[in-house]
């Protein structure tokens, strides 16, 4: 089965490459296999793609979102978006660093308005948390910086643990307690009013952005094109 998936993606590629010389131009044609993370993937990046997709008519795009780990060359990914991810990368994958994560804790007016606001990391892990879970039942510990180069990792007991980053947000917003959460992903809900940055001096880096492909599939138009995209305009500071 491994052999026969191997063949059909060789066809497929291809196929692909021989309809690219035979219309004797270097535009994005055929199919585009991407994936990117569930949450990120549907805010930041599926925008983009829309907006590439209609001005390359001749592209088929194939984007899944997903947080699962993924294998480029067994499952034909063309292009990948990774937060976090291996600090070295095999010889076979392309990658490019895009910036890190700003995490910052964040809780809803009302929450704050009940229970007062947290003036320093002591008193912050006296409040209720809500946690991101991960798929084996443990938790993301919080982050808590104490001076420069000093980053604790603190294991918290959590009144609501949820595996996806929009459902965490949304707890948050419901007043269910504190959280630590990319900026990415609460700027709108901050500049609306409805979370509120707590302890600003405790913002910190966390995980890396990277987009990472097979190497030499960088050779197609397709690919190029979208890395360079995504290289100019995505962002997760």
């Amino acid at each position: 089965m491994a052999f026969y998936r191997t063949c059909v993606r060789v066809l497929s590629e291809l196929e692909e490459a021989e309809a690219v010389l035979a219309a004797q131009r270097s535009e994005p044609i055929g199919r585009l296999r991407m994936d990117a993370p569930a949450t990120f993937g549907r805010l930041r990046v599926w925008p983009l793609m829309l907006r590439f997709a209609q001005q390359h008519p001749h592209l088929r795009p194939h984007v899944s979102f997903t947080d699962r780990f993924v294998d480029l060359l067994d499952e034909g990914i063309d292009v990948a978006i990774r937060i976090g991810g291996a600090d070295h990368w095999p010889g076979s994958v392309g990658h490019r660093y895009l910036g890190s994560e700003r995490l910052i804790f964040c809780a809803s007016p009302d929450y704050l308005t009940k229970l007062g606001t947290p003036a320093s990391s002591v008193e912050l892990v006296q409040y209720d948390a809500v946690l991101y879970g991960r798929a084996d039942g443990t938790t993301s510990p919080w982050l808590i910086t104490h001076g420069p180069g000093t980053t604790e990792r603190r294991t918290m007991e959590g009144r609501i643990t949820v595996g996806n980053g929009e459902a965490q947000v949304a707890a948050v917003k419901a007043g269910y307690g504190i959280a630590q959460l990319a900026t990415w992903l609460v700027c709108e809900e901050i500049a609306q009013g409805q979370l509120v940055q707590v302890l600003p001096e405790l913002a910190t880096q966390g995980l890396p952005l990277n987009l990472v492909w097979p190497v030499g599939r960088q050779l197609l138009p397709k690919v190029d094109a979208m890395l360079e995209l995504l290289s100019a305009e995505l962002q997760i500071a």
